[in-house]
């Protein structure tokens, strides 16, 4: 690979691919389903990696948008992703025809990719799980049943729970309710009825959301609709009327907090709804689980919650063990399927309906969270990206019906199945209408995903597409030169640390699949990890994977790689890592980011909507600058002509949307200084330029849009 590629060219179409990548953004899980049968946090668009892919091998003065729908073929070409995550890189590049080889340092990466792209025997498949429904599914609904008013047995779709709390002052047990609207529809403009729980009986009521005080239709006692016994942080308990703190009385009691079951969604015999109090036969329902719970030898992982930023506050709950996290019913449950799966003899099939399993966990806890009608019923456990305890959570039917949500069976359609089928069919979206945002899928475009994986580099380098493996990026058995690019999405310098959520899975998948090979730890956490919050050994561990990728890469291969940062550290730990490990920064293209409906994204007072593509190559085949005296003479009109393609395009730039181009040009342009020292030392003396250009093109695009509004009333 010799000369300027397609993807370091300025006039790359980042606007156009990005209206692509938004469509695909919506439903990752339905347009890219490969790489998302199991949770992983930060999941890059497929779109976004496919353009990349031929970017990086076709010559300057390609059409790129042309060949993105041509059915192109990279033969002979080896591509390294050595933060590999859910492995959006390996599959856009399996499609593309081209040898993939990712490694990731986290064993639930590494086991889900290795699930997502090994071959599969859709037969054996489909006969497993006929096996499994047979031998379990009964058992398991037998639990989630309950008698109607006229005497039907039915399947109970979801239980809603709701967390207790004793008062400090009079030791009642107080419901920790912030509203008694407990269901509610996903659009309530459009259907404003709510259900809601009386606080003194108990009764459900069907009332409209506006409504203040209500006229409870059971006991005929008066509540109001929106203010619970619990605001924030503080609970007042209703017998006594003392406030006190939520999370200080739950440490005091050296215990998890207890839960209280207080309705039930049923599935009728004629396929419609119903909401209904619960009753002394569902408790004694529940009663029995636990009591045969108590009887299952080794049911579940006992496995303690280590400390850390995203665990500390589960912790503070006194929640100490990840079993914890569920009720006696679901771990009843899911230790009867996990025995089940255990017994599978065939190693792929074992992993992939282990697979399955995990990621029924996230829907199946009480971290869980019920979204309403109108959508997708159940909030899994990580939609804000933490370990958030959840106040009113939902036990959800773990088998599940086809009415159901986050239910093993449905999931084995929703992700399984639908991922077979893509892996042997992929498509690509194309816009069919830019005004309406309709698309259309593109087949014939690309080779199919199911492909051999190997476990070590010989045998990868003998006959196999793809090598996976688990450890240290900083640290490979790949030869010297061997990758002709490394494509990637590195780790982040933020507080989401992927190893502590991912034990949350991870302790399962030892449980049913044993302890040997990458699950001999008991954590996915690793001292080697490049996650960190701490600047300085952020900047050294990603240092020793970019130095890792510079001696693995062709001399003339490109290094490229998605990020984007809000804070100048980010900046700063990135270009000393790049520079520091032998490279320099040729392209820089900013272009969709994977969150468009993400919790943190709608939380944040100035999201950022767009990523940055940094393309890279080695500093041994550069001339580079003595000094930089004219930095905004370039930066500028560059930053300048990015901002105006995406305005151009139709989309909106927050500030640090717009901080991100102009730190990614600034970025471009001193990794050609001779050092990297001088490199710092520039960058830390221009904070003030940086931030008023910053500020200049933000207010430019605003008055822009006000004088538009302007001409608009005129």
């Amino acid at each position: 690979m010799s000369g300027l590629r397609a993807i370091e060219e300025d006039s790359f179409p980042f606007e156009v691919l990005s209206d692509i990548a938004e469509i695909e953004s919506w439903r990752k899980e339905i347009n890219r389903p490969t790489t998302h049968i199991h949770k992983w946090w930060a999941q890059r668009l497929g779109t976004v990696f496919r353009a990349m892919l031929i970017g990086t091998f076709a010559p300057a003065g390609s059409d790129l948008l042309d060949l993105f729908y041509q059915p192109v073929r990279i033969p002979d070409r080896t591509i390294f992703d050595p933060f590999m995550g859910s492995g959006t890189t390996l599959a856009e590049a399996v499609k593309l025809g081209t040898k993939a080889i990712g490694r990731d340092i986290n064993p639930v990466a590494h086991f889900l990719v290795k699930c997502a792209l090994s071959t599969h025997n859709r037969k054996a498949i489909l006969e497993t799980f006929r096996a499994i429904k047979h031998d379990v599914a009964d058992e398991v609904r037998s639990f989630y049943r309950a008698t109607l008013p006229d005497g039907q047995i039915a399947d109970v779709l979801y239980f809603f729970w709701v967390k207790m709390v004793d008062c400090p002052a009079c030791a009642a047990s107080v419901d920790l309710f912030g509203s008694y609207i407990f269901a509610r529809h996903a659009y309530p403009q459009k259907v404003p009825q709510v259900h809601a729980i009386c606080p003194h009986c108990g009764g459900i009521n069907k009332v409209h959301i506006e409504d203040k005080d209500v006229h409870c239709s059971i006991c005929r006692k008066t509540f109001n609709l929106h203010i619970g016994s619990s605001k924030g942080q503080i609970a007042t308990c209703p017998l006594c009327n003392h406030s006190f703190s939520i999370a200080k009385s739950i440490r005091a009691s050296g215990k998890p907090p207890t839960h209280r079951m207080y309705a039930k969604l049923m599935l009728l015999p004629d396929g419609s709804k119903a909401y209904y109090p619960i009753t002394d036969e569902d408790r004694a329902l529940y009663a029995k689980a636990e009591h045969i719970l108590v009887e299952h030898k080794h049911a579940y992982p006992i496995v303690p919650i280590k400390p850390g930023y995203n665990t500390n506050q589960v912790l503070g709950y006194n929640y100490r063990y990840w079993h914890e996290m569920f009720n006696a019913r679901q771990l009843l449950c899911l230790s009867i399927l996990a025995e089940r799966i255990r017994t599978i003899s065939e190693p792929v099939l074992r992993d992939l309906f282990t697979c399955l399993f995990s990621g029924t966990l996230e829907f199946n806890n009480m971290f869980a969270s019920y979204k309403g009608e109108g959508t997708g019923a159940v909030r899994h456990m990580f939609a804000h990206h933490i370990l958030k305890p959840e106040r009113v959570p939902l036990e959800a039917n773990l088998w599940g019906t086809p009415k159901s949500s986050g239910a093993f069976s449905t999931m084995f359609e929703g992700r399984i199945r639908r991922a077979l089928d893509y892996a042997d069919n992929p498509f690509e979206l194309r816009l069919a209408s830019v005004k309406g945002g309709k698309t259309e899928k593109i087949y014939g475009l690309s080779e199919n995903i199911s492909t051999s994986v190997a476990e070590t580099y010989y045998a990868f380098n003998k006959d196999a597409r793809v090598y996976l493996s688990c450890g240290d990026s900083g640290s490979t058995d790949l030869p010297d030169r061997s990758v002709d690019a490394v494509l990637t999405d590195p780790a982040f310098f933020d507080n989401v640390h992927y190893s502590q959520l991912a034990d949350f899975f991870y302790v399962w998948q030892r449980h049913i699949l044993g302890t040997d090979g990458f699950f001999e730890s008991d954590t996915t956490r690793s001292e080697y990890e490049v996650q960190n919050t701490d600047e300085r050994q952020f900047t050294e561990r990603l240092t020793a994977v970019w130095r890792e990728s510079y001696r693995v890469l062709k001399d003339d291969g490109l290094l490229s790689f998605t990020y984007h940062h809000s804070r100048p550290e980010g900046w700063r730990c990135m270009v000393q890592a790049l520079m520091d490990a032998g490279f320099w920064i040729s392209a820089v293209h900013p272009i969709k980011a994977e969150m468009s409906v993400a919790m943190p994204k709608l939380q944040t007072k100035e999201p950022i909507d767009f990523d940055i593509i940094l393309v890279c190559r080695k500093r041994l085949c550069i001339k580079l600058h003595d000094k930089n005296d004219n930095l905004w003479q370039i930066v500028t009109p560059l930053a300048e002509e990015q901002i105006r393609r995406i305005r151009a395009s139709g989309r909106k730039l927050s500030r640090n949307d717009v901080r991100i181009i102009v730190m990614a040009q600034v970025l471009r342009q001193i990794s050609r200084l001779p050092t990297m020292e001088s490199a710092l030392h520039l960058l830390n003396s221009i904070n003030d330029e940086i931030e008023a250009l910053i500020n200049s093109l933000h207010a430019a695009g605003n008055e822009r849009k006000n004088n538009a509004h302007t001409k608009e009333r005129t």
